[in-house]
């Protein structure tokens, strides 16, 4: 399969004959599968899902690791594959994790930095220019709005993330660092 049939079949625009399953029925249903430490967020709206591609018997599902070691690949990588077995139980899944492309902060869904912002984290942020902001400039608190923010620490509870404390607010709050 080529890369731009790939990419085809995970924009949904491919599909297998009527009454048989698509790849955008398998993203649909992976929308239902929530990220394993950050539960407000599904693994579609945070953008690990790559390709997802289907050949008889088979679907391959690609999981993008938002970094290498991440402790929470096993239980994502199950949970995902046992969402595609409930849609496809006669056919082998395989979920791969890869690392090409590699995932970064922009694979995530407006949907997702809403749910983020909701769920109380400070989706990445990223200057006018479209570059990242440097960890020491104040973000967007998710709780009350306010930008009276301060990096407490640089190393979160995983490596994608970082604690910030609001100043108005006194919430502390978990940003995910630009990727």
């Amino acid at each position: 399969m080529t890369a731009a049939v790939r990419a085809a079949t995970v924009a949904g625009r491919m599909t297998e004959p009527a009454g048989r399953l698509d790849a955008a029925a398998v993203i649909d249903a992976l929308r239902e599968v929530a990220d394993p430490e950050i539960p407000v967020i599904s693994v579609v709206d945070l953008g690990v899902i790559g390709d997802v591609s289907l050949e008889p018997g088979r679907v391959r599902v690609e999981l993008l690791p938002t970094f290498v070691g991440c402790p929470a690949l096993d239980p994502m990588r199950e949970a995902v594959a046992e969402r595609v077995r409930s849609l496809a139980p006669d056919r082998e899944v395989e979920v791969a994790v890869v690392f090409d492309p590699p995932w970064t902060t922009e694979r995530i869904t407006p949907l997702g930095r809403r749910r983020l912002t909701e769920g109380g984290f400070a989706p990445p942020v990223t200057g006018r220019s479209g570059m990242p902001v440097v960890l020491d400039v104040p973000v967007p608190c998710p709780w009350c709005g306010s930008r009276r923010t301060v990096l407490e620490n640089a190393f979160g509870p995983t490596a994608c993330r970082a604690i910030r404390y609001c100043t108005d607010c006194r919430q502390p709050f978990e940003q995910f660092k630009q990727v």
